[in-house]
């Protein structure tokens, strides 16, 4: 039996944030804001994974004690139908 590796499954699409682009309805509605402590300070991440229990053992293994909260994001848009590239062609 092989190893799979939890980062190939949990996409980040922000990293270190802040908390309000949780509230942006135009995330995937798999996405969540993940809060987390390093190094004595709240970091805040908006990650997205087919499954919850991939982003949440993710977190679990490398934050252990320092992870605080997982919470779904406000994001309403169907993943099959969401892309990054989708996006930013709004942005323009």
């Amino acid at each position: 039996m092989g190893w799979t590796f939890l980062t190939d499954k949990v996409k980040f699409l922000h990293t270190d944030c802040d908390p309000s682009l949780a509230e942006d309805k135009s995330l995937p509605n798999t996405s969540y804001l993940i809060e987390y402590t390093l190094d004595g300070m709240t970091k805040f991440d908006i990650v997205v994974s087919s499954k919850k229990v991939y982003i949440f053992d993710h977190y679990w293994d490398n934050y252990r004690g320092d992870f605080i909260n997982m919470t779904q994001t406000a994001g309403i848009i169907n993943p099959r139908l969401w892309s990054e590239t989708t996006k930013k062609k709004k942005s323009k």
